[in-house]
């Protein structure tokens, strides 16, 4: 066993790779030497691992159980039909630690503000595992799984789930692209974080990605999410890169309910485009959550000319509720600019506009988010959230960056946000620290 360069360590922050007969690549964090993975290499060895309102449509569930299993069947016999032997493979571990403290207004019925640690901000502290196997032919099997903690407590950010971020297994091919099954991020999201905000890729990728952690400006996800929140349990997601910057996207989530197949189901369609300078995105999407119809599409992109990074989106979304309320309908536009000079720093800021239509209230008398579920709704109501946001980044190096962040939330008629205890505004200021291994 040897331990050789790796040719990405400069961008990657990753000194070494061990090699053991072309069947593990271990990826570790740049404080590792070759002693310390050794002790990994029990543990992980790559190539044994195991790892507004709708006409109806009239539809069966068997029709949509054919339908669904079959397109799975021809995208998995497309990408298997190029396989051969299997050459190498390779297992990556991998981490990222955001840590934030922050100031809140409006905690409590007094408006009184609470200072302290915040769960992260921009990024979920996590840490996780990825793999691929090539198979020959251009084809590879490949998987992933993530799991998320909570820095100021060490908890699982999802008790009981011990990788709640990604906890899929797929293929993929050049020529057909990548098909993934499992637990993943809504396709509608991967494709609109070019356009939610600023802190996303520009372009749109094949990887997952889209949006901020846990902040007053993170709240347009939830038009791009699912029938079971931003991510998809019990996902198909398929996409593809093609010839001149084009993007093409197709995800199911099922249900699983007996005798109830379109139940909590979730159906997306995205396009994307990049081009040299600028880049654009859409989706459409419908989901079925508790006997109710949600829809909705969202378009957007950004252009970057020097250092300006400009995005701008818009969202658009129906949803059914109970008869004794009606439906909902919601408009939510975005607009925002990163500023990214030569040197350490980057700047970025953004306005959101989000216009609610007779959503539905929780039993706690909040405005529900879009998606949820609105079964044992009983009261509604019309207003607007409006949410002023900036932060400001100093890079130490490419793995580690400190940031100092601020949002203001303002809220109008009645649009009812929990956090804010009855008020009709909030301000957050943070600042945070954030690193990857």
């Amino acid at each position: 066993m040897r331990c050789v360069p790796n040719r990405n360590s400069q961008a990657s922050g990753r000194p070494c790779e061990r090699l053991q007969k072309g069947r593990l690549r271990y990826a570790g964090p740049a404080i590792a030497s070759c002693g310390s993975i050794d002790r990994l290499v029990p543990v992980i060895r790559a190539g044994k691992t195991t790892g507004d309102h709708y006409p109806q449509r009239k539809e069966t569930a068997m029709s949509r159980t054919t339908f669904a299993l079959a397109a799975i069947t021809a995208a998995v016999a497309g990408l298997a039909a190029t396989g051969a032997q299997a050459q190498t493979s390779s297992v990556t571990l991998y981490g990222l630690i955001d840590t934030t403290i922050s100031t809140v207004s409006n905690t409590n019925a007094a408006g009184a503000r609470t200072t302290g640690f915040q769960v992260p901000w921009f990024s979920g502290s996590r840490w996780g595992l990825t793999g691929k196997e090539d198979l020959g032919g251009g084809t590879s099997a490949i998987f992933k799984l993530e799991s998320e903690f909570e820095t100021p407590t060490g908890n699982m950010d999802t008790p009981g789930v011990l990788f709640n971020r990604d906890a899929w297994v797929g293929l993929s091919n050049p020529t057909f692209g990548k098909l993934t099954f499992g637990r993943q991020n809504a396709l509608a999201r991967d494709v609109a974080g070019i356009y939610g905000d600023p802190y996303t890729s520009a372009e749109v990728t094949l990887e997952e990605g889209g949006f901020t952690n846990v902040n007053n400006f993170k709240q347009l996800i939830f038009y791009a999410g699912s029938a079971t929140g931003t991510r998809l349990n019990n996902g198909v997601v398929w996409k593809k890169l093609w010839d001149g910057g084009f993007f093409t996207g197709l995800a199911y989530q099922f249900g699983e309910v007996p005798g109830q197949f379109s139940q909590n189901t979730t159906e997306t369609a995205a396009l994307g485009y990049n081009g040299g300078n600028f880049h654009l995105s859409a989706f459409a999407q419908q989901a079925k959550v508790n006997g109710f119809t949600d829809r909705s599409y969202s378009l957007g992109g950004n252009v970057i000319l020097g250092m300006f990074r400009v995005n701008a989106g818009y969202f658009h979304y129906t949803g059914d509720q109970p008869a004794a309320i009606g439906n909902r309908k919601d408009d939510a536009y975005t607009v925002s600019l990163k500023i990214a000079p030569p040197g350490a720093f980057d700047y970025e800021i953004g306005y959101q506009i989000m216009k609610a239509g007779n959503a539905a209230f929780s039993a706690d008398g909040n405005t529900l988010n879009a998606y949820a579920d609105v079964s044992t709704a009983t009261a509604s109501g019309s207003g607007r959230k409006n949410t002023l946001y900036g932060s400001v980044f100093y890079h130490v190096s490419k793995r580690t960056e400190f940031y100092v962040a601020a949002d203001y939330m303002k809220l109008k008629d009645q649009y009812i946000v929990g956090s804010t205890n009855g008020h009709n505004s909030q301000t957050e200021f943070g600042v945070g620290m954030r690193t990857r291994f």
